[in-house]
């Protein structure tokens, strides 16, 4: 059972009880974290990991209270006795490994880079965990709100995707499909990132966008969160307005996506109404 997948998990559980899905669930990553909380049966996910409390990071960050936490640690997790543990493409693979040897089904869940691979993520959640009755009715949710954001009109205004040590995203990523969800057009795509990668502060300046999405400095000072504080990011910043900030909602390829979709949406509406007054 050491890498079975999750379509094979869920035809095991199946054929060997009368509840079709794992009754102890752990998950270690933030993003399965979210995604089961979501999905779970009653009593059935047993652990998150400590970040899902983190309102920085965790869009669930209020109903990961509760639950115990965990630190992705292979003792403790295999102290819990789960039958099932999921995890993420990046979680600590020495720990997966570890608990593979130790006989726990272990599924690993990759990110997700596009709107689509969100859909895909809530169906896998919904094999591994035997629920997927409670899979196809978030999908019907996810699709029915997805298609009511859908944008008429060229892609406008200009927008930036900025982050620490300049990092931007292209269309190729979830930052940047939620860009153009929202109907905005991402000046990644004109300077060449698909994916992300750094953005040089002078390509930013001479680019010249309507709306700059920064992300939030966190309270210690570090060095690579510097950029964010230059003249130019403050000018444009303010420019655009401050509300234009990535949050929680935007980090993990679940439903929660879409509310950083309605809220850039509104955004853009804003501007366009301001633009035609004037």
């Amino acid at each position: 059972m050491r890498k079975l997948s999750g379509i094979a998990l869920a035809l095991l559980w199946a054929a060997t009880g009368a509840f079709a899905g794992p009754s102890r669930v752990v998950s270690m990553n933030l993003c399965t974290d979210q995604l089961a909380m979501l999905l779970a049966a009653p009593g059935q996910l047993a652990s998150v990991s400590y970040i899902a409390r983190d309102t920085r990071a965790s869009a669930m960050a209020e109903h990961a209270l509760a639950y115990p936490v965990n630190h992705g640690l292979a003792e403790e997790i295999y102290l819990l006795q789960p039958d099932l543990v999921i995890a993420g493409a990046y979680s600590t693979v020495a720990t997966t490994e570890m608990l593979r040897r130790l006989g726990i089904p272990v599924v690993v869940f990759q990110p997700a880079n596009s709107l689509q691979d969100v859909r895909a993520r809530i169906e896998q959640m919904g094999e591994v965990l035997g629920r997927e009755e409670a899979a196809r009715a978030l999908l019907a949710d996810y699709d029915q709100r997805l298609a009511t954001q859908e944008q008429v009109g060229p892609e406008r205004p200009r927008a930036a995707l900025y982050a620490a040590n300049g990092f931007t995203s292209g269309s190729m990523s979830l930052a940047g499909q939620i860009l153009r969800a929202a109907g905005l057009r991402n000046i990644a795509d004109e300077l060449g990132y698909g994916r992300s990668g750094r953005m040089p502060l002078e390509l930013l300046a001479m680019s010249e966008p309507e709306f700059l999405i920064g992300t939030s400095p966190y309270p210690r000072a570090a060095r690579s969160e510097e950029n964010l504080a230059h003249p130019v990011v403050r000018h444009l910043a303010a420019r655009s307005g401050a509300g234009q900030m990535r949050d929680a909602d935007w980090v993990c390829g679940t439903p929660h996506v879409l509310r950083a979709v309605e809220t850039l949406a509104e955004e853009r509406r804003l501007f366009l109404d301001k633009e035609d007054r004037e």
